[in-house]
């Protein structure tokens, strides 16, 4: 574990602070030695939690925490660069290229877009905008099934693609956990349900949205990470 993950974990509330007795403090009253031990108390619970809701300033300098974002800010590159390649393919082989011709149809379809709130606040909290870039991440994965019966003959980059995207989430999780931040694991078997379309022409233009939704979470996530190395 990292330095700064040793930090983070040794602030918990269970941190008692400096100890008052009668022995080692026979000139006080009881009633300061009392509000002593109490502001000990909350001024551990207020360290705490500082470090679980500021947006990481005192990581800036740790090198394992640098490498992570650094590699990931590349990973997450190269998947933007494969959905990129998708939406090309799609706008080539079913002549599906502009949002904005596609918006009437897009409101009779059921697309789920993962949300990134947490990663746009100016408090930005990192266990918060990680868990849910990797809840996004699953419901992206299980979506791009879509794709590949939209483009049968690029099934290889699909599933090469879904492979990343299960890597990059498991590189937040351990990541999270060498903070101490708290982690979901995801089993492996139940994926989020598939989108459902009443033709298929409904089903080229979800497939559209699906990778344009996807190529804004990525952006959303990158500028995320691209924000840690700069605190």
């Amino acid at each position: 574990m990292s330095t700064a993950g040793q930090q983070l974990r040794g602030a918990g509330p269970g941190w008692a602070g400096p100890h008052c007795t009668e022995e080692e403090t026979p000139n006080r009253e009881p009633t300061m030695c009392f509000l002593t031990r109490g502001l000990a108390l909350l001024l551990g619970v207020l360290l705490w939690q500082g470090l679980h809701g500021a947006p990481l300033t005192e990581l800036s300098g740790d090198q394992d925490f640098q490498l992570f974002l650094q590699r990931n800010l590349e990973f997450t590159r190269k998947i933007r660069g494969d959905v990129a390649a998708l939406q090309r393919m799609v706008c080539d082989t079913l002549q599906l290229c502009n949002e904005d011709e596609l918006l009437l149809v897009r409101q009779d379809l059921d697309i789920a877009q993962a949300p990134l709130e947490q990663c746009h606040k100016r408090t930005f909290q990192a266990e918060t905008c990680f868990s849910q870039i990797r809840a996004g991440l699953r419901i992206y994965h299980s979506s791009l099934a879509t794709i590949q019966t939209l483009l049968p003959g690029h099934t290889g980059l699909v599933e090469t693609l879904q492979l990343d995207m299960a890597n990059l989430s498991s590189n937040i999780q351990q990541q999270m956990e060498d903070l101490g931040l708290a982690t979901v694991t995801y089993p492996t078997e139940n994926q989020e349900p598939l989108p459902t379309f009443s033709s298929n022409f409904h089903h080229q233009v979800g497939g559209f949205f699906i990778l344009a939704n996807f190529q804004r979470f990525l952006e959303t996530a990158y500028r995320a990470l691209r924000h840690l190395t700069n605190l």
